[in-house]
């Protein structure tokens, strides 16, 4: 296996990771759980240990989608639908968790059959649903970061519509998207994150950043702390804390579980540090003991059979 399929492969096997670490704190304010350190069962779902959320199930979806039909966002929503619906692509059978948006965007998509607009665009609506489950499109577009990161960063925020259309979200995925390619193409983690980078500078010049989502380009992450730094639902916060939790760290599990232990939306959270983690330290950079004990990896497989050709 080369670098670079270890680290695409990493920034899908991490996002599961970070969401089996968070599920079982998901909810719970920071500072009310004893830290964690490894998978535990519990939480608001009652999962078991190494089981993931909403968070992995959506990813798995997405790369289904991508695998078979290419790019259609309406196939990419009408399997959300049937997860939502039927318990596709969930750990357990049965969606046991979905975002207020995301629920009402898809009854809107059953609706209409039209998922680019399917989206609430309004500012209340600006959830991390939609960067939660990015690394698929990360992964299969990535090659494109030097070459064409316009069409890259155009395929992220695609990714959105289908159930968060906010301007703060798209930007969001298009940033996200930006910093995970480059990080699976080997580049340094402080050029990636650097605010001068020159291809977030040609991003910037295609489309300028959400001011929210440019603050933190810019660098907010690295001038706060707890409790500023808040893992929250909202796309701009839940970024912020990734970033953050991931900027400094010496390792994937440091990462990760500097990003859950944030509380409050831990699995999320740990999905979107777990993605950059994994992006940057491969698969082979997650602790053998949490690969070997996550939930359904043969569903993890398939989707990557199908993103990386």
């Amino acid at each position: 296996m080369s670098d670079l399929q270890d680290r695409q492969r990493g920034c899908l096997w991490g996002l599961a990771v970070g969401d089996a670490l968070g599920a079982a704190v998901e909810f719970r304010p920071p500072g009310t759980f004893a830290p964690v350190t490894d998978f535990r069962a519990g939480g608001p779902h009652g999962l078991g240990p190494g089981e993931w959320t909403d968070d992995t199930s959506m990813a798995l979806a997405l790369a289904d989608s991508m695998g078979r039909t290419g790019w259609n966002l309406n196939d990419q929503a009408a399997r959300y639908v049937h997860w939502y619906r039927t318990g596709a692509y969930s750990v357990n059978g049965r969606c046991f968790d979905i975002g207020i948006a995301t629920r009402s965007a898809l009854a809107r998509y059953e609706q209409t059959g039209d998922a680019w607009t399917s989206g609430d665009d309004a500012a209340r609506s600006s959830g991390n649903g939609s960067i939660m489950r990015l690394a698929p499109v990360a992964i299969h577009f990535g090659a494109l970061l030097e070459s064409n990161v316009e069409e890259l960063a155009a395929r992220a925020a695609e990714s959105s519509l289908p159930t968060h259309r906010s301007p703060q979200c798209l930007s969001a995925c298009r940033y996200f998207a930006v910093v995970l390619a480059g990080l699976m193409t080997g580049l340094d983690r402080e050029e990636v994150l650097s605010p001068t980078w020159p291809v977030l500078q040609k991003l910037r010049a295609q489309t300028p950043l959400h001011p929210a989502v440019e603050d933190v380009a810019a660098g907010s992450f690295r001038s706060k702390q707890p409790p500023d730094i808040r893992g929250t639902g909202y796309v701009v916060q839940s970024l912020e804390a990734a970033l953050w939790a991931f900027q400094h760290a010496n390792s994937f599990r440091d990462a990760v579980l500097a990003a859950v232990n944030l509380g409050d939306d831990a699995d999320t959270t740990g999905a979107v540090c777990g993605q950059l983690a994994g992006a940057r330290w491969g698969e082979q950079g997650i602790p053998c003991d949490w690969r070997s004990r996550l939930a359904r990896p043969d569903m993890l497989n398939q989707a990557l059979s199908g993103l990386i050709r």
